[in-house]
């Protein structure tokens, strides 16, 4: 195999592995463990074939490294571009701001996200707002909050478990 081939196979093998890893780290930290194991499976055997190549090459080359490294910072990349936009997460959001009024509460209402105002023990008349949602409408949440008061304090959880309520 000449060197231009095997260079371009590890650098894609190894995309293609750590991309996965990446993935599968993110469905084991929310629990979903047969979806991880399998992953898993899938990543090491792709691992294994192209360390095994790149190792017992004959060919002498930086290049060589310099595709495994490649290919590796690549695959994160992507990895994480791919587990944000494919795998869905709950997210929970805490507001506290001075502008929780009746109106403002019920544009975020209006907008489809389910909100709860606590009063803060600060004489400044703050709320805290709960909101919990689907980690792709965060963006828009941000913009509705933003237009509401832009010194609002925001502060954003990934959920693990959820039960009852109201999530968009």
């Amino acid at each position: 195999m000449t060197l231009v081939a095997l260079c371009i196979k590890i650098f894609f093998a190894r995309i293609a592995d750590v991309s996965l890893g990446t993935v599968r780290t993110i469905y084991t930290v929310k629990g979903r463990t047969w979806i991880a194991g399998a992953i898993a499976f899938v990543e090491v055997f792709i691992w294994f074939l192209v360390a095994r190549e790149a190792l017992n090459t004959e060919t002498q080359s930086i290049m060589i490294v310099i595709s495994y490294a490649a290919g590796y910072a690549t695959g994160t990349i992507i990895g994480t571009f791919i587990s944000k936009k494919c795998i869905n997460s709950l997210i929970s959001v805490e507001v506290i701001t001075k502008y929780a009024t009746k109106e403002n509460i019920k544009l975020i209402k209006e907008n489809g996200y389910g909100v709860s105002a606590v009063n803060t023990e600060e004489k400044n008349n703050k709320k805290i707002l709960f909101i919990t949602l689907n980690s792709k409408n965060l963006k828009n949440l941000i913009h509705i909050i933003n237009r509401i008061d832009k010194q609002a304090f925001v502060v954003v959880n990934e959920s693990k478990v959820v039960h009852n309520g109201y999530i968009k």
